[in-house]
């Protein structure tokens, strides 16, 4: 059985690591009102990086900036350059398809598919063509997302009977298994009990090893036990979402340079 037990330390945090997506400008609306103000920010691969803020002020929106879901909203518009590898993501020959697929998101209510738990893994790649062997990427993600040895008796049973957390940890898997490079993460545990909540801390701490990880997270002592990094938004006199923060989580946490930011970990915030 699953005892709730302290996380292990953080790998050591170098004072610099190369980033895989930088956020250059950008700036967000919905319709006339602004919701992101020029926001500029470095995200290093194969870290955990830790979006945090008060409710409303533009983190959501943030990250769903970083593969381009927010093209989903009729009236949103775009400012700025967000740059993959490289490659500003808002060009206009990107494939956002395969966009998504080397970023993928996973969000605040687990949205498992209403299919079998074996299908769930397998949908994406069999509508990409995938020729090789279904059951080992299977596995491979499952054993990724520590959920493998929960489910390998029943992986064709419906995924909707799996709890919450499991549910949360085979969406993970189901990003894994058609090669994201970089998950963004929104507000993955506020749905979950406490044990279910260090499952996927754990997880995502071991992930973050091979993968980059993006999070937005109400919780400031989730932020503050897993992120290498972290980055803290908060709105201005006319209610813009403005990046105020931005280093190593240590370094946030215990001096911050910003009043606004000591004001919020701390409690004092409004």
């Amino acid at each position: 059985m699953f005892r709730v037990k302290p996380l292990p330390p953080l790998d050591p945090q170098p004072e610099s690591d190369e980033p895989i997506i930088k956020i250059r400008s950008l700036n967000v609306w919905y319709g006339e009102r602004q919701i992101l103000g020029d926001i500029n920010l470095d995200i290093p691969r194969n870290r955990i990086t830790a979006i945090i803020g008060p409710s409303g002020c533009g983190k959501s929106t943030l990250i769903r900036c970083l593969n381009r879901m927010n093209d989903l909203i009729p009236e949103a518009k775009i400012e700025g350059q967000v740059l993959f590898n490289g490659q500003n993501i808002y060009a206009p020959d990107v494939d956002v398809t395969e966009l998504r697929r080397r970023i993928g998101m996973v969000f605040q209510k687990p949205n498992p598919f209403p299919k079998s738990i074996y299908e769930n893994i397998a949908w994406g790649l069999r509508i990409r063509g995938f020729k090789g062997n279904l059951d080992e990427v299977v596995e491979r993600s499952l054993k990724q997302a520590a959920l493998w040895d929960e489910v390998k008796d029943k992986l064709h049973s419906s995924a909707l009977n799996l709890s919450g957390g499991q549910q949360q940890r085979l969406c993970i898997a189901r990003a894994l298994a058609v090669g994201s490079e970089v998950l963004l993460l929104d507000e993955p545990a506020s749905a979950l009990d406490p044990i279910a909540t260090l499952k996927i801390e754990e997880l995502l701490r071991e992930l973050s090893r091979s993968y980059t990880i993006v999070i937005v997270t109400h919780n400031i002592q989730q932020a503050a036990r897993i992120s290498h990094y972290t980055a803290v938004i908060m709105w201005d006199e006319n209610r813009v979402g403005r990046l105020v923060e931005y280093g190593l989580t240590r370094e946030v946490f215990t001096n911050p340079k910003d009043k606004r930011t000591e004001d919020y970990i701390t409690g004092r915030f409004g």
